[in-house]
């Protein structure tokens, strides 16, 4: 019986193990993902339909577009296991051509990954981590598109063989960002608090959501996806489409407004004041 159980638990290591080493792989070959989608080069040019793009890491790729919204047209560029700052250097590529009404960003979870394997660096990667988020709102908001900014989900408890790999400082990097995400809020930066939607009474992910640990089954997203849909609605007439023909001056007011205010609130979050929130 014990022979049996240590054979199971060092095939389960080795699995574990040789799917880490297939993403390095894949990472190695292609460090930003760019393969993953074709290129984008036809515009958001479909009258009045509004273009939405999930953009961000495995959690936006497997965020499934919700039903019901005939005037919205959905886009998925999510890819599996990527960190903050590959997914704001794939933007122009995966996202700019799109010219999307409305951004969704899930990301930066996978950056606190390297948390425990370099303490050391806990400071830097969180920081790193918000400053490519915010880059990514500035980005957002250049091309035109309302960004909402979705809050990293709760996690379930951790499973025995992620342990020795794991540390609490994970998630109290997960609330740090959180929090400055909620400071980035403003005009055209929306922000969706997914941890009411999604945790228990103990702030853990609901059972229920969970297709293992840190990932949403179809009944997660479905719960998000009850908050999302109102939200989507309410957009419809406010957002301001890249496709528009808004007069120049105009936007660049609203970017150089933005970009203010992203630069503010960035310099707070890396120790000049702490984030805040808006208004």
């Amino acid at each position: 019986m014990a022979l049996l159980a240590s054979l199971t638990a060092n095939l389960c290591i080795f699995d574990y193990g040789k799917s880490f080493y297939m993403q390095l792989t894949a990472v190695r070959l292609d460090p930003l993902g760019l393969r993953f989608y074709p290129a984008d080069s036809k515009q958001n040019d479909a009258g009045d339909t509004r273009t939405v793009v999930f953009f961000g890491s495995s959690r936006a790729k497997a965020w499934t577009a919700p039903s019901g919204l005939p005037d919205f047209k959905f886009v998925n560029r999510g890819v599996n296991g990527q960190t903050s700052a590959q997914i704001n250097a794939r933007f122009d590529d995966h996202v700019r051509p799109l010219r999307p009404d409305i951004l969704i960003l899930q990301a930066g979870g996978n950056d606190f990954k390297g948390i425990p394997l370099f303490p050391h660096r806990k400071e830097a990667i969180v920081a790193d981590c918000k400053s490519n988020l915010a880059a990514i709102v500035s980005k957002s908001l250049d091309i035109g598109a309302t960004v909402i900014l979705t809050t990293h989900f709760p996690i379930g408890e951790v499973p025995l063989i992620r342990r020795p790999f794991w540390s609490d400082d994970i998630v109290q990097a997960g609330k740090e960002v959180n929090a400055f995400l909620h400071s980035l809020e403003g005009e055209r930066v929306i922000h969706f608090d997914t941890v009411p939607v999604l945790a228990d009474e103990n702030g853990l992910l609901k059972k229920a959501y969970q297709r293992d640990f840190i990932h949403l089954n179809e009944a997660g997203y479905d719960a998000l996806n009850a908050e999302l849909v109102p939200l989507l609605t309410s957009l419809k007439q406010a957002v301001i489409p890249a496709k528009a023909g808004i007069h120049r001056s105009f936007l660049w007011q609203i970017r150089r407004k933005s970009e203010k205010g992203l630069r503010g609130k960035l310099m707070a979050a890396e120790g000049r004041g702490g984030p805040r929130r808006l208004g």
